[in-house]
């Protein structure tokens, strides 16, 4: 794996499995998977789509980036995943555009994404 995650801002309202696992604020632990790494890659896919007002909006081999919506304001956080083969996990961050704080939204999301993975590969 060759593709990084950016960074996640100085700002508590993004978490990232590339950031730094001392930082308590950002770091949150990949996606890990078993068996075939396309068959995660798709599980990931309909995982992120079942999450309410998520879409996927850019994909290219190994990563993608999808939008989720908040339902009262419309603030869009933006949600981006790399596939690594070799370690069989998945990176991910989600960050949220605007704003300082994000009252754990991005970590709850990741966490929400974690379970739906498990789920689709019937874990």
């Amino acid at each position: 794996m060759n593709r990084q995650l950016p960074a996640c801002p100085d700002k508590p309202n993004c978490v990232s499995s590339q950031a730094d696992s001392g930082d308590s604020i950002h770091w949150i632990a990949p996606l890990a998977f078993d068996g075939d790494p396309s068959a995660a890659w798709q599980a990931l896919k309909r995982a992120l789509l079942a999450i309410p007002r998520t879409r996927i909006v850019a994909e290219e081999g190994d990563w993608l980036r999808a939008e989720s919506t908040s339902l009262v304001f419309r603030f869009v956080d933006d949600v981006e995943c790399i596939i690594d083969r070799g370690t069989r996990s998945i990176h991910v961050r989600s960050a949220s555009r605007v704003g300082h704080g994000d009252m754990g939204v991005n970590r709850r999301r990741v966490e929400q994404l974690r379970e739906g993975l498990a789920r689709e590969l019937g874990r």
